[in-house]
């Protein structure tokens, strides 16, 4: 019963679109994306889904992202067959979600996301099967509703974001003039921003990341409201805020993203302490800095580790926590541990910074003071630490910025490039030679009680 109930909720059909959606369909000859474009997987489900009878698109940011002639990092497809039809079309595919039931169809290492076109939610309160699927503040709870192609567009986030490319025809479907906005670089949330917004709060932070990364300008309607709705965050799941989080730190224009957040009133659920650090011009400058270097290196597809990047967000709050603790009276090293286990404790509520990370950023933070001590065998011991690389540029950006002395790290830059007998010679003399332990002499005995009393009975005895 109870799942003959749940098969309603999640598979009813939804009311007609009351939107003002038109459909204009753009031929290869404006819009110039060849299906050879497509990898050979999206290409392969998206072929399989029609030859099977279903209706099947590339949909998403690829569409977006080969019309601004930037290569996607993925390719999804979205149908109007059912997870179930898509999942026995396909041998190696999974079901995956709660809240959206999707497929997962692997081939080799690639694998593409399914979507089945997605409806209104039901809004019959008279309908037995009708269910509460927004909070009280207007977040969607549950979205398993299907519906038709121009349903799935209306539903879907930024204009930019609603366009449908048919590989077989090379034809691009528009309902919401997403490609004229994509011309005229403009990021337009699709619905009344108010509403979609209080949908998904996360729609504000994908708005900037996308306009950042894209080079868009978010549309005016659209962007009027963000400020008063940024609290909104605060109910979002803290795992959901990581994700986005993680999304526009490794974006490669994390600097672009992170200003526009604070300028937009964003920040203060995620990372409230960029109020105090772009005010400092130091803790601007690490920011600045370390930021900047961030996007070069994600531009040059180089690693770049999650925790490096929350080590930089949070070292100036745990900078402030730790000299407040020592002023206090705390000595030097247990401080920095106390300062650290304070931030971390809150940004776990705020962010949900995955526990496997706080072990990289505590060990980039603790390696900091020992970078200072620079005698005896403590920088060999130093560079053998397996996190030494890391803190190695995070003690560069330090000195970059102007928090620690240049000479600092110039010295290490040269202690690293030498071999060992000039590091040998580089080391600071700063321990004082080790006095060495003076032995205590014997008293010489007086003349008086230079005879033993042994020698004196051996007198009296002889006479």
């Amino acid at each position: 019963m109870i799942r003959k109930f749940l098969r309603k909720v999640f598979s009813r059909k939804a009311p007609a679109s009351k939107s003002n959606a038109k459909l204009s369909i753009i031929p290869f000859k404006h819009h110039g994306i060849r299906r050879n474009q497509i990898t050979s997987c999206a290409l392969k489900t998206a072929t399989t889904l029609q030859q099977a009878g279903f209706s099947a698109y590339i949909v998403g940011g690829a569409v977006r992202d080969l019309l601004l002639g930037l290569t996607p990092k993925d390719f999804d497809v979205a149908t109007n067959a059912t997870p179930e039809q898509v999942y026995h079309l396909f041998r190696r595919s999974r079901i995956i979600g709660r809240r959206f039931r999707l497929v997962h169809v692997m081939c080799g290492a690639e694998t593409v996301e399914v979507s089945t076109f997605r409806g209104h939610s039901p809004d019959d309160g008279n309908d037995h099967t009708s269910v509460q699927l927004t909070d009280q503040h207007g977040r969607l709870l549950h979205d398993n509703v299907f519906g038709s192609q121009e349903e799935d567009a209306v539903r879907r986030d930024f204009t930019v974001n609603a366009l449908f490319y048919d590989p077989a025809k090379e034809e691009i479907l528009d309902y919401l003039n997403g490609y004229d906005d994509i011309k005229a670089k403009k990021m337009r949330i699709i619905g009344d921003p108010i509403q979609r917004f209080r949908e998904d709060p996360v729609r504000m932070l994908r708005a900037v990341r996308l306009a950042s990364k894209l080079d868009m300008q978010i549309e005016a309607e659209t962007a009027k409201p963000i400020g008063d709705l940024a609290p909104l965050l605060q109910n979002v799941p803290p795992s959901r805020l990581f994700d986005e989080m993680l999304k526009l730190l490794l974006s490669g224009y994390a600097l672009a993203c992170v200003v526009e957040l604070r300028a937009r009133g964003l920040h203060h659920g995620l990372l409230p302490m960029l109020d105090v650090i772009l005010e400092q011009p130091l803790g601007e400058r690490f920011i600045t800095i370390a930021l900047k270097n961030t996007d070069e290196r994600i531009r040059q597809d180089k690693p770049v580790s999650p925790g490096f990047l929350f080590a930089i967000l949070l070292w100036h709050e745990v900078l402030s926590a730790w000299d407040s603790l020592q002023v206090a009276g705390e000595k030097p090293l247990p401080a920095l541990f106390k300062a650290m286990d304070q931030i971390l404790a809150i940004q776990h509520k705020k962010l949900a910074i995955p526990r496997r990370f706080d072990a990289i950023i505590q060990e980039i933070w603790v390696m900091q003071p020992r970078f200072e001590a620079r005698s005896g065998r403590k920088p060999f011991r130093l560079i053998t630490h397996p996190r030494f690389r890391a803190a190695y540029d995070f003690m560069l950006l330090r000195c970059e910025s102007g928090e620690q002395n240049m000479e600092l790290g110039e010295w290490w830059k040269s202690f690293l490039s030498a071999d060992n007998e000039q590091r040998e010679k580089m080391l600071l003399n700063q321990i004082s030679p080790i006095k060495r332990k003076r032995k205590r002499s014997r008293k010489k005995s007086s003349p008086n009680l230079a005879t033993s009393p042994a020698d004196d009975s051996t007198k009296n005895e002889d006479g």
